[in-house]
């Protein structure tokens, strides 16, 4: 991880190009990606992101850019990109890309935000309002493809080939022996199941609830850096995947499903494959957490766990959450 004194050190300088801020940014992401929120002297608000070296490249990032702005033209609620004073996307800081999107005012979504106990009916209608827009979400991707889309394929050699996007987690260094075949028998299926799938296009891949912003006017979509062609089902996945071990993860399941069937097609029989896509999820964070955290971090056994269970659904073809809620 970047120290705070470098990665603010940095964003001083690729503020250079958007014309400086009014005050230091205030450091938001010390992750793969650095994120700063700031105000620039033209009085717009941003958020500063210093991409990590190495994943989507330049290229790949102003290909987001230009896919963000032409949602927004649609009425999406997402990132629109806020050009350099050159008209650039993207600046350079040391070994970085730099951007700027506007800033959304809203809290990620999440069980935080619910009230205490809330009922079925209550978890089904958020679920449902956020599957509502991700069918939207889905629909402005076919009206308006993205172009020069270089990025990379949540396809099955993305997810399950010889070098996975996120790691080969059938070969996680926690796993004992009979549960490292456990999941060599799960890719093996989840490969062949895939081939049931039929929606492919343009996707966010990384709806988790920190990625999903609720403000005053609803919710907005926002962190498009793993964004690529992939599994329609696989955005539907990626927002339940937090939902495991939650006594009313059937309720967002079905919630969610709903939302998105009032917006958009969805056949029963694509719909009997989000299992596979929530294990697919669980899969690819299991391969990635390995080489994000330390051996004794609790979320390294935390996420074995979950892909775990999940491919042990997979194997024996079962529902890991209730439908009868």
């Amino acid at each position: 991880m970047t120290s705070e004194a470098k990665a603010h050190a940095m964003a001083q300088t690729a503020l250079y190009s958007w014309g400086q801020a009014v005050a230091p940014p205030r450091l938001v992401k010390n992750r793969e990606n650095i994120v700063f929120e700031a105000h620039l002297k033209d009085g717009r608000h941003v958020a500063l992101r210093l991409h990590r070296p190495g994943y989507q490249g330049r290229a790949g990032i102003e290909a987001e850019l230009r896919w963000c702005a032409a949602l927004s033209r649609q009425g999406l609620p997402v990132t629109r990109p806020v050009p350099a004073t050159n008209g650039a996307l993207t600046g350079s800081v040391a070994n970085r890309v730099t951007s700027c999107v506007e800033w959304f005012a809203g809290e990620p979504v999440g069980a935080g935000d619910l009230p205490l106990g809330p009922d079925v009916a209550h978890v089904r209608a958020e679920a449902a309002e956020l599957g509502a827009l991700i069918a939207r979400f889905h629909a402005c991707c076919d009206a308006d493809p993205p172009r020069g889309f270089t990025r990379h394929a949540w396809d099955a050699e993305g997810f399950l080939g010889e070098r996975p996007l996120w790691g080969r987690f059938w070969e996680h260094p926690l796993l004992a022996p009979d549960e490292a075949a456990v999941l060599t028998q799960a890719r093996a299926l989840a490969r062949e199941r895939l081939a049931q799938a039929e929606d492919f296009g343009p996707i966010h891949a990384d709806l988790l609830r920190e990625n999903v912003l609720r403000g005053p006017s609803g919710l907005a979509l926002i962190d498009f850096d793993d964004g690529g062609p992939g599994w329609r089902l696989y955005d539907l996945a990626t927002a339940l995947v937090q939902g495991w071990g939650d006594p009313l993860w059937g309720a967002q399941a079905q919630g969610l499903v709903a939302g998105y069937r009032a917006t958009r097609p969805l056949a029963p029989d694509q719909v009997a494959l989000l299992p596979l896509f929530v294990a697919l999820r669980s899969f690819a964070s299991a391969g990635w957490i390995v080489t994000r955290a330390e051996a004794s971090d609790p979320r390294q056994r935390l996420y074995l766990e979950r892909a775990l269970d999940l491919a042990r659904h997979l194997i024996a073809r079962t529902v890991p959450w209730k439908e009868d809620e």
